[in-house]
């Protein structure tokens, strides 16, 4: 090791022992430095082995592996850390068919132009290196129109992103050419496309290969990705092919040291809310400017675009105080700039031109911006692959460096703070890909409706779907079927400039500082971040929101330099439009279905680090959408506990339920991948639709995103984890770790942290009771419920005629009723306990004479759907709800429904006797 070498290990290593850093420090984990494993390949092409001995450059065991599987025909992963080679491993194996094919072509897809062009350069080294003509290009949005019939007629190597791809698969005829040499679809960043975006990527390449196989080819996939635990499970889902995995990392690194520190960690037990805590982003930032006048290379990691903008604002303004000249050695780095812009600030990180770089997760992904001394990760951001990304952005040339992550007050960053075995020990997560989402499966068949007319086969095949689907898309005049049978889109427009990849508005705003053009947003982050009043950050500088017209789409700012930052407030409201599944741990039930959120944007608070100095109202149209979700009620009994044994208090039982919502919200990611801010909530001590309090937490995308489906699978042990948190957190009444969340609505009121432990040990209770297994009613069993229903209707239209006659007898019939309440009773008694369905009825008539009717009414649908025994009885009192709910029709539709089952039923019988007197 060179001086120079040795003399920046000593500066990386002075900072754990640094007075003022030390004592927050919870944990070091040293990475020790491994050696690399060579391997050479067989018959590789004479240019290559040229190129490589030229370059000095040996191949690393799973770069040779991936040229053997992909010579052999096979799909493949590779899932290694990052700068372990990942980028050759995929290109040689491309490059040597295109070399022994001279049509040959190859598409590479990225997730972002900035990857594509870095991806660009290597590709252009390559053919100027080996005397090859391949003309690569990309081809996306910012590629001049007089180029593009040139890339279309002559290119082999095309990159783009899904974005494009998602517009031109319709004008597919102008790339003949290629699509019929197309031998490889190239993938990289492969674990990116999750969630809702990944879902709607999945089907985009279903659509893509559908185009390809049209035109003769049936192109490879190599697929490159970040370690996660389902690679083949991803790939799979994502290209609808099998695939070999490699995963095996044989590239040399350097030692690392991996710092957990946490600025809590000297606050005393017993704090409150309101105590005077460090400021995170503060704290953040004295890390940041401590590396860089150490000269120590830093790229840090923020968790929202706006932090990464103050943090590089606030070390511009305190450089100046120490070293003048390194105040233009400091930038921040995000999407919305000009890609002139990013880029110039990537090869600045590369050059040493600049010292540190503060940024969101477009850092994170793949762009080659050089060998970095350090990365801060400022709050967990959500998942395990993005932390090691992230973190795999130092050290890439054998050299020491290090990685402090810097925690947030939340439930996740401090279990993790108090758990560092959990955090380093606990493999990579899944990544989440839904392909049962019908409103993305819709958008996708009509975009290859348009592409190519579809027949059902082919809709069958590639989305899963059944021809009654593809007929209401028909009925609803998206889609017409011609007389061959075949599916096409009927109008002259795109659909696809209505269907967005990522299910965020497609309405787009100009942010305009007077005729000048600052950056464009999307709806919702104008909501979130450039609403009238907002203060806007755009690379360092500050700027006021003026006015916001949402007819033009135009944003009027003025720039003013402030050191306030604005954060947006907003109120939620959730409609239950569909059960989708139901499921019973012990005594406690879950439900989980479709939802209809609105979140009103109703004001904003202007802030000075973490101090309020103002509030202001709002004014803009709610925003709804719709998704999925899960939820569960709590009975009115814990409220009367709750109310008499804090009843000195207010809103005890709502700040009960407020505060489980937030910390079961908060250890979401302990237990199913997703980032904190996937996720949305609502907590109400009446729901209409429900009629009891209940707790909601819902995907926080339209159309769902597959988490609290999931989720469903490990609730007792989300419960489990989350009553943990609270017992052992030291705060005296909620604190950000454990009840608190930066992101309510509400402004964190109200909330009351022993109601919260009261409830979730009730919870935990109930799901004790019973070592039953998880009993679940999933939508097929719902739909059969449906048609019950329906037949029910029937029977409610035709007996229109004697509602009537029902409604002069109703008065009369009270004391009938009472005389049968006591019979059903008696009745009860004699039933066998020891049958299930009788059992549920039991619980069913208890509820019903407590005046639950609602909950009555579930069980007794429940045991009509599971068992024809009590038919008759459920159906008897499920008319007796009806009736004291003054259904009058549905009273005697249930009525004779039990005596059709069972013309002997005694009530059933003097109870249709009473309701036909007139």
């Amino acid at each position: 090791m060179t001086k120079i070498d040795d003399d920046k290990v000593s500066r990386i290593d002075k900072f754990k022992n640094d007075i003022r850093f030390r004592k927050k420090i919870e944990y070091v984990e040293t990475i020790p430095a491994k050696e690399a494993s060579y391997k050479k390949v067989d018959d590789l092409d004479d240019k290559l082995l040229s190129y490589l001995d030229k370059k000095g450059i040996k191949l690393y065991n799973h770069q040779a592996l991936s040229i053997e599987k992909v010579r052999d025909g096979n799909n493949i992963i590779i899932t290694t850390p990052t700068a372990s080679g990942k980028t050759l491993a995929f290109n040689l194996p491309v490059l040597e068919e295109l070399i022994k094919d001279n049509d040959a072509c190859a598409l590479y897809i990225y997730p972002a132009k900035a990857l594509s062009y870095d991806q660009l350069k290597v590709l252009k080294n390559f053919e100027k290196d080996l005397g090859i003509d391949i003309n690569p290009n990309t081809y996306d949005g910012d590629t001049p129109k007089s180029k593009r019939y040139d890339i279309r007629q002559k290119s082999r190597i095309v990159l783009s992103n899904p974005y494009q791809l998602h517009h031109i698969l319709s004008w597919h005829h102008q790339w003949e050419r290629f699509y019929s040499n197309l031998k490889f679809i190239v993938i990289d960043e492969a674990h990116y496309y999750k969630g809702i975006f990944g879902s709607n990527i999945a089907f985009l390449i279903r659509r893509l290969k559908r185009i390809a196989n049209f035109y003769g080819s049936n192109p490879q996939f190599i697929l490159s990705s970040a370690t996660l635990a389902n690679p083949l499970e991803l790939a799979s889902k994502l290209v609808g092919e099998e695939f070999d995995l490699i995963d095996n990392d044989t590239s040399p690194s350097g030692e690392k040291d991996f710092i957990l520190y946490n600025p809590y960690k000297s606050i005393g037990k017993n704090k409150t809310a309101e105590d005077s805590n460090p400021s995170i982003h503060r704290e953040t930032e004295f890390i940041f400017l401590y590396l860089i006048l150490k000269d120590i290379q830093t790229l840090c990691f923020t968790s929202s675009r706006k932090i990464a903008e103050l943090i590089a604002l606030w070390a511009k303004r305190d450089m100046e105080q120490y070293k003048r000249k390194y105040c233009n050695k400091i930038t921040a780095y995000r999407a919305g700039y000009l890609a002139e812009d990013r880029r110039n600030i990537e090869d600045g990180l590369k050059n040493k031109d600049y010292l540190g770089v503060t940024c969101t997760n477009a850092l994170e992904l793949g762009i080659d911006i050089g060998s970095l001394d350090a990365v801060i990760i400022s709050g967990f951001p959500g998942s395990m692959i993005s932390t090691w990304q992230q973190g795999g952005r130092s050290g890439r040339a054998n050299q020491k460096s290090l990685v402090i992550l810097v925690a947030f007050e939340n439930q996740l960053d401090q279990y993790f703070m108090k758990n560092p075995d959990f955090f380093f020990d606990k493999p990579h997560e899944n990544v989440v890909i839904d392909l049962n989402n019908e409103k993305l499966i819709h958008n996708h068949i009509i975009c290859a409706a348009n592409e190519l007319p579809i027949t059902i086969d082919e809709i069958k095949k590639s989305f899963n779907v059944d021809e009654d689907f593809v007929d209401k898309i028909v009925r609803n005049r998206d889609l017409r079927k011609n007389p061959a049978g075949l599916y096409m889109y009927p109008y002259e427009d795109s659909p696809s400039f209505r269907y967005s990849l990522d299910q965020i508005s497609n309405e787009i705003f100009t942010v305009m500082n007077g005729k000048k053009v600052i950056e464009k947003i999307e709806k919702s982050q104008m909501y979130r971040e450039a609403h009238e009043g907002a203060v806007l950050i755009n690379k360092g500088q500050t700027y006021i929101v003026n006015k916001v017209n949402l007819k033009t789409h135009y944003i009027d700012v003025s720039k003013k330099s402030v050191q306030a930052h604005t954060v947006a407030l907003k109120r939620t409201n959730i409609k239950i439009i569909k059960k989708l599944k139901k499921i019973k741990i012990g005594e406690f039930k879950v439900h989980f279905g479709e939802l209809e959120v609105e979140e009103d944007y109703y004001k904003y608070k202007k802030m000075e680090f973490s101090k309020t100095i103002g509030t202001y109202i709002l004014d803009l149209p709610p925003l709804k959408f719709n998704t999925k979700g899960l939820w569960f009620t709590i009975p009115n009994s814990i409220e009367d506990i709750l109310e008499d044994k804090y009843s000195d208090e207010k809103e005890v039982f709502a700040g009960g339920l407020h505060g489980a919502e937030h910390s079961l919200i908060g250890l979401f990611p302990l237990h199913v991948m997703s980032d904190r801010f996937d996720i949305g909530g609502l907590s109400t001590n009446y729901h209409e639709d429900t009629q009891e309090a209940t707790i909601f937490i819902y995907d926080a995308y339209e159309g769902g995103i597959g988490i609290c489906e999931k989720a469903i699978d490990v609730f007792k042990e989300l419960v489990k984890s989350t009553r943990n948190l609270l017992k052992t957190c030291g705060c005296k009444n909620g604190c950000p770790s454990c009840i608190y969340s930066p992101k309510c609505g509400n402004d964190n009121k109200p909330l009351h942290k022993k109601a919260t432990e009261y409830i979730l040990d009730y919870i935990w209770e109930e799901m004790s009771k019973s070592n039953q297994d998880i009993i679940t009613i999933d939508n097929d069993t719902l739909k059969n419920h449906e048609d019950v229903l329906e037949n029910n209707i029937e029977t409610l239209e035709k007996s229109d005629k004697l509602s009537d006659e029902v409604d002069e007898n109703f008065k009369d019939y009270d004391e009938t009723l009472n005389e049968n309440d006591n019979y059903l009773d008696e009745l009860n008694k004699d039933l066998n306990e020891n049958d299930e369905s009788l059992d549920e009825y039991n619980e069913a008539l208890e509820e019903y004479n407590k005046g639950n009717y609602s909950i009555a009414k579930e069980i007794l649908t429940d045991i009509i759907i599971k068992s024809e025994k009590q038919n008759a009885d459920s159906y008897y009192l499920i008319g007796k709800i009806l009736f004291k709910q003054e259904d009058k029709s549905g009273a005697l539709s249930f009525v004779k429904k039990a005596l059709s089952i069972d013309p002997a039923h005694e009530l059933a019988n003097e109870f249709y006797v009473q309701l036909k007197k007139r």
